[in-house]
């Protein structure tokens, strides 16, 4: 029998539910204005892609638990994002999933960002992949893709996470190809193991998506490349998020990305607790420039 919680953390739960269920009702009024602002803004293309080459960051800067690990204590935590830009060069937004991002969301991204050559990797609203789960969702892909209009040259992938429930058809893998943009740089993260198939693999490599990689505990464990730009997130090879990546595991995973036909290869490291993700992250990058001497 599952153990029951305490007064005091049932409290915290029921919060936790009620403020979620509010983000929901809130993204779809979110959805609707950028609709409208994307209809009023009908010139605006993507920005040329980012140099060939590799890009390390982590999934999400803005953790509590960073502080005096990776934030100095005394630091204010709106110098947090300055202090990561001046470690890393690309960070994976998860906030993006849980809220539509408004368009002054996206324009503090910018200002943020300023004449840094910085990438935001953006993960697309859990009303496309978990609520609506790619139903009839072409127009809010289409919606959500205007952030890249925006972000112009700041601008890394969309990342499409799907449910650990939803599992392969034919159907499914359809609807996906048909409503993603090949001129995006579109990532496809799984998390039931019948999508690592060569069925998926080849229609992705035909509509450009890439298949994102993962290292997380019961999923395949390899580089898949089906588009220009290949795509890895770590979320715990042992435990997820909390897992803290040997020497050996990263060696092992900075082979193949070396030998990864992608132009772009983009890595996050998700496994935040501890501050594990930027540990692992600065080991990686280390291990990639030493092989490349």
């Amino acid at each position: 029998m599952p153990k029951s919680l305490t007064p005091e953390a049932a409290a915290r739960k029921e919060k936790r539910e009620a403020r979620r269920e509010k983000q929901r009702a809130a993204n779809v009024t979110r959805a609707g204005k950028m609709h409208d602002a994307r209809l009023a803004d009908p010139g605006k293309r993507p920005a040329p892609p980012p140099p060939d080459g590799i890009y390390i960051g982590c999934s999400g800067w803005f953790y509590w638990h960073w502080r005096g690990l990776f934030y100095p204590d005394a630091m204010p935590t709106k110098d947090w994002l300055p202090h990561y830009m001046a470690k890393f060069r690309t960070v994976e937004l998860n906030a993006p999933f849980y809220s539509w991002p408004t368009l002054a969301t996206v324009n503090a991204w910018l200002k943020q960002a300023g004449r840094k050559r910085f990438l935001y990797t953006v993960k697309v609203n859990e009303l496309i992949t978990h609520t609506r789960r790619f139903e009839n969702t072409q127009t809010l892909v289409e919606d959500f893709g205007y952030i890249a209009d925006l972000l112009g040259r700041h601008m890394g992938c969309f990342l499409f996470q799907l449910p650990p429930s939803y599992d392969y058809t034919p159907a499914r893998l359809a609807a996906i190809t048909a409503q993603l943009d090949p001129a995006r740089r579109n990532v496809v993260e799984f998390r039931h193991k019948t999508w690592w198939n060569d069925t998926v693999y080849a229609a992705f490599r035909k509509h450009n998506i890439a298949f994102c990689s993962v290292s997380a505990p019961r999923l395949p464990e390899e580089l898949v490349t089906t588009a220009e730009d290949a795509y890895i997130r770590f979320h715990g090879k042992k435990a997820w998020y909390r897992h803290d990546y040997t020497p050996e595991e990263l060696t092992r995973w900075a082979a193949a990305i070396k030998q990864s036909p992608a132009r772009r290869i983009w890595v996050y490291f998700n496994n935040d607790r501890e501050a594990f993700a930027v540990k692992n992250a600065r080991q990686l990058k280390k291990l990639l420039a030493e092989s490349a001497m």
